[in-house]
């Protein structure tokens, strides 16, 4: 397993990923981005991007807010995330977009089996890189913002939807769940929604404690299922075509 920290711009700012990927094998093989929660990569992301890369793919956890913006508090990451995501979609979907276009270009990746996973925020972001029409297979959202953004401008989305959710999460509605299902079924998207029951948000995520009262908890039997679809839903994709 080689690990790395990658250097890239997006509009001259420095953003820094991670890279994880099989290195006994020189060969090409699919690439999946990584998109982070509203703290920035940390270990949630990095372990992710490991254990996809245990399992025969290249994976890159973009960085969104780039190297200069590092929130130290939840105060702080909510307020960085919220900008991104309610004040300028387009910044977002630029800088998922760069992540992408990094992925692409590494030497062992074949850039056209590309997938997405997004955790949280980064839900959020992985589903704005699919509604921008971006050129890749599938795109997963694990405990992510699901609202439909009113800036899609792209006649079709061309990638695989997979949305992993709580169904307990306080903090995506069900009127919010129920515009992005109407959106996929409008814009004739191959969609796929998996609620978990007794689960509340950030459920992959063993920082989050253990206590669903607060809306955010650490839920291992949830995160266990929700890897198994995930992994299932980019065994199909990239199956495909061989």
């Amino acid at each position: 397993m080689k690990t790395e920290v990658a250097a890239y711009t997006h509009q001259g700012t420095l953003l820094e990923g991670y890279l994880a990927y099989d290195d006994r094998s020189k060969s090409r093989r699919p690439g999946i981005l990584i998109a982070h929660e509203w703290f920035g990569i940390g270990p949630h992301e990095q372990k992710a991007a490991e254990r996809l890369a245990e399992a025969g793919y290249l994976a890159f956890a973009a960085d969104l807010y780039g190297s200069a913006e590092r929130p130290q508090t939840a105060e702080a990451a909510a307020e960085l995330a919220t900008r991104y995501r309610a004040g300028d979609r387009d910044q977002l979907r630029g800088r998922v977009a760069a992540g992408l276009e990094f992925l692409k270009r590494h030497p062992l990746c074949e850039p056209s089996r590309t997938a997405a996973l997004g955790f949280c925020f980064g839900g959020t972001a992985v589903l704005e890189l699919a509604r921008s029409g971006a050129d890749l297979c599938g795109v997963v959202s694990v405990h992510g913002g699901l609202e439909p953004s009113s800036a899609s401008r792209a006649p079709k989305i061309r990638a695989r939807v997979l949305a992993l959710h709580g169904a307990d999460d306080p903090y995506v509605p069900e009127d919010q769940v129920r515009a992005f299902q109407e959106e996929m079924r409008t814009r004739a998207v191959d969609w796929q929604m998996v609620y978990y029951g007794g689960t509340v948000h950030s459920f992959t995520n063993e920082g989050a404690g253990s206590d669903p009262a607060k809306g955010a908890a650490y839920n291992p039997r949830s995160t266990a299922r929700a890897w198994r679809a995930a992994l299932d839903f980019f065994g199909e994709l990239f199956s495909e075509g061989e």
